[in-house]
């Protein structure tokens, strides 16, 4: 099928970049919030990220105003189930996630093919509680989405295949390129890139580095353009911390336990730079680290 339309549920850090790229490759795209604060912040954002592509000279004026124009706003979910593709984009909660797709089911046309933007959870059990599994799949694109190249695609167990080949055609017209991988928890690149981050919380819990000595080695040593604690902030610690909680239970091995560490930052509310403060305090004119 041709995808035309899109809805993007969640106008978060993740949300209005997708929405971001889709206008731009010439999608109407409805970006839908339960908070419509947050709808006009996305819409603020958005417009600040093309205008400066536009200053770097990735896009034209033109093509900036034809993609903003072709963006609408809605704190209405069941607006969204008339569209060609549904992307859900919320908070790394599968309780939230399940609400949402209950929400959208009396409201979805036939054609309609549902995805999800986890960064882990099962693609299988999430699709297993709508009403239409063989058109659901994960879609998950990296942060920030209008960077990143890569685009994970997950087939849950009853995907079909019709879905699959019309998602890829969708990731090929964003200009990005994708990765299949198979339905297990983290898929491929969470799975890699998020127990390192773990790891690098757990050498600061030991003692072994601060905060300052551990991103530097992992830049300096291993080529990295952002160090592990750095990276976790800009990610969020309760994704992280999510992340790992999803590997642990889903593969019962002892080496992806969240780090005590991560788990009291996150309960004290430091999830990074969100909050404005994480393994670095954000607060100042430069990042300082708080340990």
């Amino acid at each position: 099928m041709e995808i035309r339309s899109v809805g993007i549920v969640g106008a978060g850090q993740m949300g209005n970049g997708i929405a971001h790229v889709f206008s731009l490759s010439g999608y109407d795209v409805l970006l839908n919030d339960v908070n419509p604060e947050m709808l006009g912040a996305a819409l603020a954002t958005i417009d600040r990220n093309m205008e400066r592509q536009v200053g770097r000279g990735k896009i034209t004026a033109d093509e900036k105003a034809s993609a903003m124009a072709r963006i609408k706003t809605s704190s209405v979910l069941a607006e969204l189930g008339p569209l060609d593709l549904v992307i859900e984009a919320a908070t790394e909660k599968e309780e939230i996630k399940n609400k949402i797709f209950e929400g959208l089911a009396p409201h979805l046309g036939p054609q309609t093919i549902l995805t999800s933007n986890t960064s882990s959870i099962s693609i299988t059990r999430l699709a297993s509680r709508t009403d239409r599994p063989e058109k659901f799949m994960g879609f998950h694109f990296m942060n920030p989405v209008p960077v990143m190249q890569l685009v994970e695609l997950i087939r849950g167990i009853a995907t079909d295949r019709e879905t699959y080949d019309s998602l890829m055609h969708v990731v090929k017209t964003l200009g990005k390129t994708a990765a299949n991988a198979e339905d297990f928890p983290a898929f491929i690149v969470n799975r890699i890139l998020v127990p390192m981050i773990n790891e690098a919380v757990y050498t600061l819990y030991e003692g072994v580095g601060s905060v300052k000595s551990i991103d530097e080695a992992m830049k300096l040593g291993a080529n990295h353009p952002m160090g592990p604690l750095e990276l976790a902030d800009f990610i969020g610690l309760d994704t992280c911390l999510a992340i790992m909680n999803v590997l642990h239970d889903g593969l019962g091995d002892s080496k992806y336990r969240p780090c005590p560490l991560l788990s009291k930052y996150v309960e004290a509310g430091w999830l990074g730079r969100k909050t404005k403060r994480g393994f670095y305090d954000y607060r100042g004119d430069e990042p300082v680290p708080t340990r």
